[in-house]
């Protein structure tokens, strides 16, 4: 299984902290965000190699990083050197696919998020199931619903629809940014992109692929905490210290 981490967006809300530096490096507790992240999931031994994809004014930072890991870590430049310029998340990963020639399941994350539970549960999860998959929780507040993916789910954890930022959500199961593809289906980026799907959100291949295939949600088994702005980077250092204490 490949890991592809989602670190190429340049985190303007959050300056000046990002304007020179990336954010998922930034420190939460002893540990940068990306370090929280990778160190879980390689308890599991599931993953063979790292792919962290960059944009240009950052990967310098990301590779003497990864110099620093021990484990296998390729950080991919997408060349982009702006936020008006960036690819989006979704032709990001096609990007590192092609680039690499990725062939395999894949582990895909946001760079910028820390956890209170262990991603592994997820990896196991999309294991049994046998298919792709993504994680909910429950969103009581719609204006945080209309800034988000939103899942219509139906039984046995099959997702019937997706709708990145909805105007009018249709539920409150929100799907955070992890993300888990079969091999076959991680082929399929390229053809969601020709035939039209959203290139700029992550969930976006989800919202194209859960019509496509069966894909599965899993109910979020603990807190993601999401870093957009400084404040939140504030209340995420604050309510770490209490996790881990």
């Amino acid at each position: 299984m490949k890991c592809l981490i989602l670190a190429a967006g340049y985190a303007t809300r959050l300056y000046p902290l990002t304007e020179n530096f990336p954010k998922p490096l930034l420190k939460v507790g002893e540990k940068s965000i990306l370090d929280h992240l990778i160190d879980d999931i390689d308890t599991l031994g599931e993953v063979s190699h790292y792919v962290v994809i960059s944009n240009h004014k950052f990967a310098s930072h990301f590779e003497q990083w990864a110099a620093e890991k021990d484990v296998n870590i390729t950080v991919v430049d997408d060349m982009t050197e702006t936020n008006e310029t960036r690819l989006g998340a979704v032709r990001d990963i096609q990007f590192a696919i092609d680039k690499l020639s990725l062939d395999d399941d894949m582990l895909v994350i946001a760079g910028d998020n820390v956890l209170d539970f262990s991603l592994t549960k997820f990896i196991n999860y999309a294991k049994e199931k046998k298919t792709s998959a993504v994680m909910r929780y429950f969103e009581p507040d719609r204006k945080r619903l209309t800034k988000s993916g939103v899942l219509k789910i139906g039984e046995n954890d099959i997702i019937v629809d997706m709708t990145e930022k909805p105007a009018e959500p249709e539920s409150n199961w929100c799907c955070p940014p992890f993300y888990f593809y079969t091999r076959e289906d991680a082929k399929k980026v390229q053809r969601a992109l020709d035939e039209g799907a959203g290139a700029d959100a992550p969930g976006s291949f989800i919202a194209w692929l859960c019509h496509d295939t069966s894909v599965h949600a899993m109910e979020m088994p603990g807190k993601r905490y999401d870093i957009g702005n400084l404040e939140s980077y504030e209340k995420v250092q604050k309510e770490y210290r209490g996790i881990t204490n």
